[in-house]
């Protein structure tokens, strides 16, 4: 087991590839040479992986059976992070190694690949990069449902009864995806999400580029949080990239106080 001090320094990668049985391997042979490993099968899960937790460098699969293709998750990945990319390809050709690098990704590596070959390429990807270890950490704490109140601003998220209760009166009551954003927000305080990640943590499912369902839920929050746009101390817009939480959150579960947010 990892002492928190190597925990801490631990640099954390993760492999977007729908072949289950590759990125098992991958996890083996980058865990033997101490590096954090997780898999993500598609896009979605790619992004609630990235919202979650910090990674110091991206493997992605060029080709997925049905969904968005490895291109349009690099291009999209490229505008949202800033993370050493390395693309995998079934295929050795000529154009589509032009199209990744092109598109900002490290390197390219050709399916079926040696395992020291690929430990290499990653070693000097982060080593070009000039990334610093310890960039990855899991949720905060109170990042879970049972039993926790969220306190910010003077106002109470309440994960039992999925009630919101303000500095003064009664609780405010909350649509079920109002307190799963909500949430979100609140358990990743101070890092901006995406509205492609927001929606696939509150809905589970693919945004487009014409999808304002998560914008219509910002706005009814801050409305019931008296947070309004133009001067929100809560919810603040990142203009062209997503939302981030703002206030200092505390966390209580039952007669225990947890601080997070300094």
């Amino acid at each position: 087991m990892l002492t928190a001090m190597a925990a801490m320094t631990q640099r954390r990668v993760l492999a977007v590839d729908d072949d289950r049985h590759l990125c098992a391997a991958l996890g083996r042979i980058l865990k033997d040479e101490g590096y954090g490993f997780r898999a993500a099968q598609d896009g979605p899960s790619m992004r609630r992986a990235l919202a979650d937790e910090r990674f110091d460098l991206v493997i992605l699969d060029i080709n997925f059976p049905s969904g968005e293709d490895g291109i349009s998750l690099a291009r999209g990945l490229r505008t949202q992070h800033d993370l050493p990319l390395i693309m995998l390809s079934g295929k050795d050709n000529t154009i589509d190694k032009v199209v990744c690098l092109e598109l900002g990704a490290d390197d390219y590596v050709t399916k079926p690949f040696e395992p020291r070959e690929l430990v290499a390429r990653v070693r000097t990807v982060l080593r070009r990069y000039g990334r610093q270890p310890g960039s990855s950490h899991a949720l905060p704490a109170g990042s879970g449902d049972t039993g926790e109140i969220w306190h910010f601003a003077g106002w109470q998220l309440d994960a039992t009864t999925l009630s919101l209760v303000p500095p003064e009166g009664g609780p405010v009551r909350l649509t079920g995806q109002e307190f799963q954003l909500l949430k979100a927000l609140v358990v990743r305080r101070g890092r901006v999400l995406s509205r492609e990640q927001i929606l696939d943590i509150v809905s589970h499912r693919q945004w487009t580029p014409y999808d304002r369902s998560i914008d219509v839920l910002i706005a009814k929050l801050r409305r019931k949080l008296d947070d309004h746009a133009g001067r929100s101390k809560i919810i603040r817009t990142i203009r062209g990239v997503g939302y981030t939480f703002v206030p200092r959150v505390d966390v209580s579960e039952a007669s225990e106080d947890v601080t997070q947010g300094k």
